[in-house]
């Protein structure tokens, strides 16, 4: 006649306990979203956009933490960057973590026959037939000062 303890706790209560549960998931899931995931993705968006804006002229910082002057832009994915007097390298459009300066395009070489001779001379800057000869003397002289001193 009496009823059991178990049946009358489970009695009361409304439908929203399924509901109610993932309430907080919810809420979690929509903070996470307009404190980091929507800010990340609008900062991407501006990085894709400075990526496609590089110019020859530009000065930027690569993701190695070399700064430069952008000299050339071979292709879609490759930038020849100036980083001291005469030392040019190619580096990746995507390495390029942020341009310092804006600057208008550089003015149009002119379109005579000159035109695939700067190429090959911007290419002349990287032989791969080894290290040029001021490089072989400077390590020679190297070698030989250390063996005269021991």
């Amino acid at each position: 006649m009496f009823i059991s303890p178990a049946w009358a706790q489970g009695a009361g209560g409304g439908g929203l306990d399924g509901l109610g549960g993932l309430l907080p998931l919810v809420l979690i899931f929509v903070v996470f979203y307009f404190l980091l995931i929507r800010p990340q993705q609008k900062k991407a968006k501006e990085h894709r956009e400075v990526l496609a804006n590089l110019r020859r002229g530009d000065r930027i910082v690569t993701n190695g933490g070399l700064l430069g002057t952008i000299t050339r832009v071979p292709n879609d994915t490759e930038l020849m960057v100036e980083i001291a007097d005469g030392v040019k390298v190619r580096v990746l459009r995507g390495m390029v973590a942020e341009s310092l300066s804006k600057s208008d395009p550089a003015p149009a070489k002119s379109k005579d026959k000159d035109k695939g001779k700067d190429q090959d001379d911007d290419d002349a800057d990287y032989d791969e037939d080894g290290p040029d000869e001021d490089q072989v003397d400077r390590d020679a002289e190297a070698n030989e000062d250390s063996e005269k001193k021991s």
